[in-house]
């Protein structure tokens, strides 16, 4: 019964209400038309410079320019790994793309996670990289609540799909520039580690 009464408003004080609060509006927008239309063209060039995510913006090109190693896997599956960058609080990351070069989905991605813990779902935690000469084998890395620091939720991929791929390991010793990577399904490639 109350909330008929508060919704119940005479015509005048809506009125005067709507009235405020276009200017309210108007007075938010930071500008006008003309002060937003110069910036559209180069913003796509704004955000890749300023982008730091794995997977590229609607304005970034969905593809990177360089391919350090090409991996061949089931039914037309392909991995390209753009880089493998160890960074300064002691990881590597290995970053590229999925693409299914095949004629039909691909749905066997659940390979990919390797020995997944309950509840992680479908991720590409299978992944590892070898260190041939240090002898050591690094699994990706995981957070506090066991959730791999790679790329999840790819539970198929339908032809002609990329996919943006991601995965974070410890990073071996600074004398180690080479390591083997490997993900369930496809090929090995030996690969040089940068930065």
């Amino acid at each position: 019964m109350s909330i008929r009464r508060t919704v119940k408003v005479g015509g005048g004080t809506a009125g005067a209400i709507v009235a405020v609060l276009a200017l309210a509006l108007t007075g938010c927008g930071g500008g006008g038309s003309d002060a937003k239309a110069p910036s559209k063209p180069s913003s796509p060039k704004s955000q890749e410079a300023g982008n730091q995510a794995p997977v590229p913006s609607a304005g970034q090109s969905a593809q990177p320019t360089e391919v350090i190693a090409t991996l061949n896997g089931q039914a037309g599956m392909t991995l390209l790994i753009n880089s493998v960058r160890r960074d300064a609080g002691g990881f590597v990351t290995v970053n590229g793309q999925i693409k299914n070069t095949g004629s039909e989905a691909f749905t066997h991605t659940a390979d990919w996670r390797g020995i997944e813990l309950k509840g992680s779902g479908e991720s590409v935690a299978g992944a590892t990289l070898v260190d041939k000469a240090g002898k050591k084998r690094y699994y990706v890395l995981r957070d506090t609540e066991s959730r791999c620091l790679c790329t999840t939720g790819v539970s198929s991929v339908d032809p002609g799909q990329v996919v943006p791929f991601f995965a974070q390991f410890p990073a071996p010793p600074a004398s180690t520039t080479e390591v083997e990577f490997s993900l369930p399904t496809f090929a090995t490639a030996t690969v040089k580690i940068s930065g």
